[in-house]
């Protein structure tokens, strides 16, 4: 089993209330301050989650650039009090920096929940089997 340290146990705390925030935020027709609130937690708890040095590289890799970008200057719009347009940006930044994780994650649910519907669209969309050979 890994051990979680106090670190990493503060950033997910962080990351939730993030997220949290930023719910809200769109929720309260875009409100800039709860949307920039949940930006910096966000952003810092995900630092305490994998480290500074972990993040940094992860934003800041050639192939991601062009998502770090939309997403890094959707946060700096949102601070500048832009939240629609800040959130524009960040939405695609953040479908391009985690778009090779989607096929990924798509697939955990669906291994969850068997919906028979869902299984031959995941296959024929994916191209992918489901067998475990």
């Amino acid at each position: 089993m890994v051990a979680i340290t106090e670190l990493q146990k503060i950033g997910v705390g962080l990351t939730g209330f993030g997220l949290f925030f930023l719910l809200f935020g769109v929720l309260l027709y875009f409100d800039s301050v709860l949307l920039a609130f949940g930006n910096i937690l966000f952003l810092v708890g995900l630092a305490f989650i994998i480290g500074f040095r972990r993040t940094a590289h992860f934003f800041f890799q050639r192939h991601k650039f062009r998502g770090s970008l939309f997403f890094l200057g959707g946060v700096a719009l949102v601070l500048c009090r832009w939240p629609i347009i800040g959130m524009a940006a960040e939405s695609y930044g953040f479908v391009l920096l985690f778009k090779s994780f989607f096929p990924m994650a798509f697939g955990f649910v669906l291994s969850l929940v068997n919906v028979p519907f869902l299984n031959v669209f995941y296959n024929n969309f994916f191209g992918t089997s489901s067998s475990m050979v």
